[in-house]
């Protein structure tokens, strides 16, 4: 990625584990051109010194609200009017909160109340606490205020645990956050530490699946399908590219997080059909691109099923049908559906459309010799109660952008 010069981001440390990734940080930022100042909550200097931050950045770090040097000359706002984007990287579950909550009561929560520069959050922290209803209603109310969440990642954590709360590698935080920057610079026209153009979607609060879901049958094996995720992904993309704040709530891949997306990782139907009903009630739009499971195994082993018998039945049940659910609402997002399909594509995407009381449904073809599953390009036949459209094949991202611009005019002509 080319670098953008002269982007003077305000770095915030606060006190977790992944704070050492915060020096590389520095470092990744300031290679791609970017003007870097520190701040640090006072339990962030436990892990790592403000003296390593200095020698990075260039720049002495500040550490206190109340230093008399700095605040002779009103320092933190002098800070919070330098900065063209405020990143906090880790950002704690503490800290999260104190920001949801809007208090002053150390540096890093001042300057982003002092400043009007776009605020990004990197979240690290324990898989339990990250999935904690308090912390995911923090982070909602954050969104909502615009505010971008990159991360976090899923994987093995400092205490032990398997799960998702790993603060992303500074190279994609770098990437993520410069990507933005340039996307919103190239919509508006201007340069790249512009603010983002409105679009069409702006300040719309847009809820997106996408991915398989595994469902375990032993701790070795499961069931699953052939989703790659890239069109959820690109979807997401594409909506937060028209202006929306996007979450995804994306099943097991290897995709990176789209830029400026917060992304929720589950595994199974039923994790995603209680993430998503955590989350759709600050949701405007809701795009259900995952191919979740319709069944499941009744009882799952806790040891590695050997090869004993010459047949094994499996006895399935089941899952929740989460775009049901959200349609069903007493006050449902504007909600688009996904129909995957072997044969009778349109007729069995309108009978869908109809049954659940969709306001949109993007039908395709899988198992054919293009598009579908694992593919790079798709094609959709997209319906509504009194009209279509037709996208003939073409690359999934491509194909998404043309998709987020028809939701969005449906949804702007919507009651």
């Amino acid at each position: 990625m080319a670098p953008i010069p002269d982007v003077q981001v305000l770095l915030g440390v606060s006190g977790g584990i992944a704070a050492y990734k915060a020096a590389d940080l520095v470092r990744r930022l300031r290679e791609r051109g970017c003007a870097v100042r520190v701040v640090m909550t006072a339990v962030a200097t436990a892990f790592v010194s403000p003296l390593t931050f200095q020698a990075l950045s260039g720049h002495p770090v500040r550490t206190g609200l109340l230093d008399p040097a700095a605040e002779a000359g009103m320092g933190h706002i002098e800070l919070a009017r330098w900065a063209d984007l405020v990143l906090m990287a880790p950002a704690t579950a503490d800290l999260i909160a104190r920001l949801a909550a809007g208090l002053a009561d150390d540096l890093p929560t001042t300057l982003v109340l002092a400043t009007s520069a776009p605020l990004y959050l990197a979240p690290a922290m324990n898989q339990q606490m990250w999935r904690h209803p308090a912390t995911q209603e923090n982070l909602a109310r954050l969104r909502g205020r615009g505010v971008r969440i990159l991360g976090p990642a899923q994987g093995s954590q400092a205490c032990g645990d398997l799960g998702p709360g790993r603060m992303l590698e500074p190279m994609q935080i770098v990437e993520a956050l410069l990507a933005d920057r340039s996307a919103a610079g190239a919509e508006a026209g201007t340069d790249p530490r512009s603010a983002p153009g409105p679009g069409p979607l702006a300040g719309v609060r847009a809820l997106v699946t996408a991915g398989p879901t595994r469902e375990p049958l032993d701790p070795v094996r499961y069931l699953g399908n052939r989703s790659s995720g890239r069109m959820g992904y690109a979807v997401a993309a594409a909506l937060a590219g028209l202006g929306a704040v996007v979450t995804l709530v994306s099943g097991p891949t290897a995709l990176p997080t789209p830029a400026g997306v917060a992304r929720i990782d589950v595994e199974t139907a039923a994790e995603m059909h209680t993430a998503v009903l955590g989350h759709v009630g600050a949701a405007d739009l809701f795009v259900a691109a995952a191919a979740v499971a319709d069944y499941r195994p009744a009882a799952p082993v806790a040891y590695k099923i050997k090869k004993t018998d010459t047949q094994l039945i499996v006895h399935l049940v089941r899952n929740p049908d989460i775009l049901a659910a959200v349609a069903a609402l007493p006050d449902p997002p504007f909600t688009v559906g996904f129909a995957a399909e072997t044969e009778r594509v349109e007729e069995q995407a309108r009978t869908k459309l109809l049954a659940k009381g969709l306001c949109m449904i993007a039908a395709n073809q899988v198992g054919a010799e293009q598009g579908g599953f694992e593919r790079d390009e798709n094609a959709l036949i997209v319906l509504w109660a009194d009209g279509r459209r037709d996208f003939p094949m073409m690359p999934k991202t491509r194909l998404a952008g043309e998709l987020a611009q028809l939701i969005a005019e449906r949804y702007v002509a919507s009651p």
